[in-house]
């Protein structure tokens, strides 16, 4: 078996690609799961080294987050990451942010959407006798890293060796350094209702000027907008960030539209923090004003061991 350093992160901290495929599986009831599961992790050293050679500057990855249930039933380690649970709904006066199951997500990122076809389909060869697929969700590029409500998607992110501090578990939590706190949201926008609104009156939703991208100073950025509750600080005035790697997808002909948010954070709470934000307001009551234009439809918790863990529950050589 290939060995790996104890803290070698997946693939978390890499930048959105041009395509990508999101799925959440599901485990099947009175099933043996744990054969399969050996051979997903396997399966996933074995596409990121692939894939790596053979395509054009070796970006594509697939990164497997695992739900607290899953963990219990596969026997994996004890104690769990400290804050891996089953996602609660985080309930506003008007706006709920829901939560749905899932055992197992995948995260496939490509420079060709070819890549992610291949993937998944090697994936789901091994997962279909035990699993069933609740979610898959193609997502792409659209524009300069816009999302269909027009605004460049992201802008906050954390960028270069921030991207992995922000998103790794160091000594948060000693016994999964390299793990990922990974969450996953499937919004569907209301574009006719969106698209009624002038320029101006979008920009004060989101808190910052569309075409530009330059944030609103803050005695013009209203309180409810986006960035003004997304973006979150410590006590002491510290940025706290999370990596999002969100992207848009779509079905116009069925008039669907939508963005699928994803987060790697090393902690959990910093996610919640900026749901309750969101969903709840600040004070309470003054929610998110884009979620009266977008719903979330999912909302699911998972931890993305790190490779080291992965190889320790793999039945065959990871190479």
């Amino acid at each position: 078996m290939k060995r790996v350093p104890e803290d070698e992160s997946q693939n978390v901290a890499d930048y959105p690609n041009n395509n990508t495929i999101f799925t959440v599986w599901k485990f099947k009831e009175n099933t043996e799961i744990k054969p399969a599961f050996e051979r997903i992790c396997a399966l996933i050293a074995n596409l990121n080294h692939s894939f790596i050679i053979r395509t054009p500057g070796g970006r594509s990855s697939c990164v497997m987050g695992i739900g607290y249930d899953a963990w219990i039933k596969l026997s994996l380690p004890t104690p769990l990451p400290k804050e891996l649970k089953n996602f609660e709904p985080v309930a506003g006066s008007k706006h709920t942010a829901v939560a749905t199951p899932g055992d197992l997500h995948f995260h496939l990122r490509g420079t060709d959407m070819a890549v992610c076809f291949d993937m998944l389909t090697a994936i789901t060869e091994v997962l279909y006798p035990v699993a069933d697929s609740l979610e898959e969700v193609h997502g792409f590029r659209y524009w300069d890293g816009r999302s269909i409500l027009g605004f460049v998607d992201g802008t906050e992110n954390p960028v270069g060796n921030e991207r992995q501090g922000f998103a790794v578990v160091d000594d948060e939590d000693p016994l999964y350094k390299g793990g990922s706190y990974l969450f996953v949201q499937k919004y569907l926008h209301d574009m006719q209702a969106w698209t009624k609104l002038s320029t101006e009156a979008q920009e004060k939703v989101i808190g910052r000027y569309k075409l530009s991208d330059i944030e609103m100073s803050d005695d013009v950025k209203p309180e409810n907008s986006h960035s003004f509750l997304a973006n979150l600080e410590d006590e002491d005035g510290n940025d706290l960030k999370i990596v999002r790697d969100n992207m848009p997808f779509g079905n116009p002909s069925r008039r669907e539209f939508g963005t699928y948010f994803i987060a790697y954070a090393n902690t959990f709470s910093t996610t919640h923090k900026m749901l309750e934000r969101m969903f709840i307001g600040v004070p309470s009551g003054n929610h998110d004003r884009i979620l009266d234009f977008s719903t979330a439809h999912t909302g699911s918790l998972f931890f993305a061991p790190s490779m080291n863990i992965l190889n320790d529950y793999t039945a065959e050589p990871a190479s």
